[in-house]
């Protein structure tokens, strides 16, 4: 069984100063994986961005038309330099498996059990499997359409437009009894920006009161910290899916140790689950 799906974001995974890997980020956490565990990992865009830099002195032309063409070149190589890291830090005494999907992954019935069966063996054959989406074989114009032609079939298909989305899904998949979204904020806020206004937990005695709370506290959340992330919001909307099964999320720091996180009432936190 995998007990805990984390989703890491990508700002997290970035010192902003330096411009460069937050090293500690990547060895804290790594230290507190373990098999039972399943990680979702962004970051191989922007990563591969920062590495593209180092080695040309400066980054791709980045224009509307070539900027999707980018993304595919960067993440592209950012994978490896993340894998790396994980690979790095991690307990040797664990293997690690590296899995990219893609929103067909979740789509089709057969994929999904694939997916499903692979991931459910990783605890007993102490492996953590890292997972991120297949940024670099995705044409987004191929996915607008094969997602379009799923709902003309009147199903609701899965985008997968976000890795908050994806690991809401992965949670879903393995019936996970956490998802774990970790920021580089202390949680959600009532009021963007502003840490004194935490929202420390969000409860409800069914699914359904639960996912309408949720509803309510989106209208507090405005913006993003950088292009291409859809912030606060659209966190909060993955997550329904996930709540409406009965997964407990959680959204904090990734500065924070996992254990203090999931089991620490002082650490700076937004829980939201069914009481």
């Amino acid at each position: 069984m995998i007990e805990l799906v984390i989703k890491i974001g990508s700002m997290a995974l970035i010192d902003k100063a330096y411009n460069d890997l937050n090293y500690n980020i990547f060895a804290r956490l790594s230290r507190e994986l373990r098999p039972g565990y399943a990680l979702v990992s962004s970051g191989a865009t922007e990563i591969g961005r920062l590495d593209y830099i180092k080695r040309n002195g400066a980054e791709l032309f980045d224009t509307p038309e070539s900027h999707e063409i980018n993304k595919t070149d960067y993440a592209a190589q950012g994978q490896s330099v993340l894998m790396q890291n994980y690979r790095q830090f991690i307990d040797a005494k664990y293997s690690i498996r590296q899995i990219l999907v893609e929103h067909q992954h979740f789509n089709d019935i057969k994929k999904r059990k694939h997916l499903r069966d692979m991931l459910l063996r990783c605890p007993a054959q102490n492996a953590i499997p890292i997972i991120n989406y297949n940024d670099a074989v995705s044409d987004e114009e191929n996915r607008k359409m094969e997602i379009q032609a799923l709902r003309d079939k009147g199903k609701e298909p899965v985008e997968c437009v976000d890795n908050d989305e994806t690991a809401a899904q992965i949670a879903m998949l393995l019936n996970s009894k956490t998802l774990l979204i970790l920021t580089s904020t202390d949680g959600i806020y009532e009021k963007a920006d502003d840490p004194s206004t935490l929202v420390r937990s969000v409860s409800a005695s069914d699914p359904a009161e639960l996912v309408g709370k949720v509803t309510i506290l989106q209208r507090s959340c405005v913006g993003a910290n950088r292009r291409d992330a859809f912030g606060a919001r659209a966190k909060l909307e993955y997550i329904k899916q996930s709540l409406k099964c009965g997964i407990k999320v959680i959204i904090s720091n990734s500065a924070f140790k996992l254990d203090d996180i999931l089991h620490d009432e002082n650490t700076r936190k937004t829980e939201i689950f069914v009481e």
